[in-house]
């Protein structure tokens, strides 16, 4: 059943790709019109989240947000063909303006690491083939759900010269050389790690939340430059932006650094609130206490 779950998606993909990038994104926007009425668990997920982050809009702009949501989720996922698929250089003909990558290849000049925090907003695959033309980049990588699509994505995020390795001991170690040498690492910082042991809880848009530790562990161990980055999309494309972290991103307590973390997720999410990944569970406490903000969704 999987191998035919990875060949539809991976069927659908290739015809996405032979599309224009703004009919596939009109497609995904119409499939998500036509899920929003079901009121399925995404939706209720995102409503809840958008409820949580923005509790100063009224009851309908936060549902005005969270239909913007969807719409763009739905258009990330329609527009991977393109980024899978077409290869590097047709998705650098998409990218509209790239800002604030200077500080990336500075800090590469002057032989420091760069660890790039790039979290689930706008389309973070094109963030981080970008990330491969600017210097030497490992980043860890966890095979899908559906293995016959691991190939598919492997090749498509190593277009541009990235090399991905496992979310394991050796694969840890081999981003740390990387990192150590001169070399760009690509960290997703917004992920809710299983183990317990992996985060603290701090606040993330007002709100307490799991947030993990590897990166702010790997900045510290490394001396690595930390820069923010993000892929937001905009008509004919996506444009690519690197922003600076705050000092105390640096700092060897673990609550602030990881606050500022945090905050740094925060302003990313002020160029493009709609195109944040807000279907996914974000706001869970660990160990937990009570129901949870998710109770019954």
């Amino acid at each position: 059943m999987d191998r035919l779950k990875a060949l539809a998606v991976a069927t659908l993909l290739r015809i996405s790709a032979l599309l224009p990038l703004g009919l596939a994104r009109a497609l995904g926007r119409g499939a998500a019109a036509l899920y929003w009425p079901f009121n399925a668990r995404s939706r209720r997920v995102t409503e809840r989240n958008i409820a949580l982050a923005y509790p100063n809009l009224t009851a309908a702009e936060q549902r005005v947000l969270a239909r913007a949501s969807l719409a763009a989720t739905a258009e990330l996922m329609a527009e991977m063909g393109h980024v899978w698929l077409r290869g590097w250089d047709h998705v650098r003909a998409h990218i509209v303006r790239v800002e604030g990558a200077e500080a990336v290849t500075a800090a590469l000049a002057a032989g420091r690491g760069v660890i790039v925090l790039a979290p689930h907003l706008g389309n973070w695959e094109v963030t981080g083939q970008h990330l491969g033309t600017l210097g030497p980049t490992v980043a860890l990588y966890e095979p899908p759900k559906l293995a016959g699509l691991g190939p598919l994505i492997r090749r498509g995020r190593e277009h541009s010269g990235a090399t991905l390795v496992p979310t394991d001991s050796r694969g840890l170690a081999k981003l740390l050389k990387s990192v150590r040498g001169g070399g760009i690492s690509g960290i997703l910082p917004d992920q809710c790690p299983a183990d317990l042991g992996s985060g603290i809880n701090v606040p993330f848009m007002g709100r307490p939340c799991f947030t993990g530790t590897l990166a702010c562990n790997m900045i510290r161990r490394t001396g690595a430059l930390a820069v923010f980055a993000l892929a937001e999309r905009v008509r004919g494309g996506w444009v690519v932006r690197y922003l600076p972290a705050e000092d105390a991103i640096y700092d060897a307590d673990d609550p602030l650094s990881l606050a500022a973390l945090n905050r740094g997720v925060e302003t990313c999410l002020s160029y493009c609130p709609a195109q944040y990944q807000w279907e996914y569970k974000r706001f869970r406490v660990r160990p937990r206490q009570g129901p949870g903000v998710y109770a019954g969704l």
